[in-house]
């Protein structure tokens, strides 16, 4: 066993692995996050942000959900983070 987690094979499995759970976690906690405080309305963001894949971007959209104040400042924070 430890030979095969010597390979690198291995690694980059285990690697997307450890990287899909990170997002997957992310997009529940921004999700709950804007239930929590936009509502209906903040979960409507839901299908944009889950196109989002780059782990930094998301974790930008989860910080920025503390910060702003309405749904149309968090749009532009999006906007800003989908290009």
């Amino acid at each position: 066993m430890a030979l095969l987690e010597q390979s690198p094979w291995y690694q980059e499995i285990f690697s997307k692995g450890e990287e899909r759970g990170r997002k997957e976690e992310l997009y529940l906690g921004i999700e709950l996050a804007l239930e929590i405080k936009f509502r209906n309305q903040g979960l409507e963001l839901m299908p944009i942000i889950s196109q989002i894949t780059d782990l930094q971007k998301l974790k930008a959209i989860q910080q920025a959900i503390k910060t702003v104040n309405t749904v149309n400042e968090l749009q532009q924070v999006l906007s800003t983070n989908l290009t």
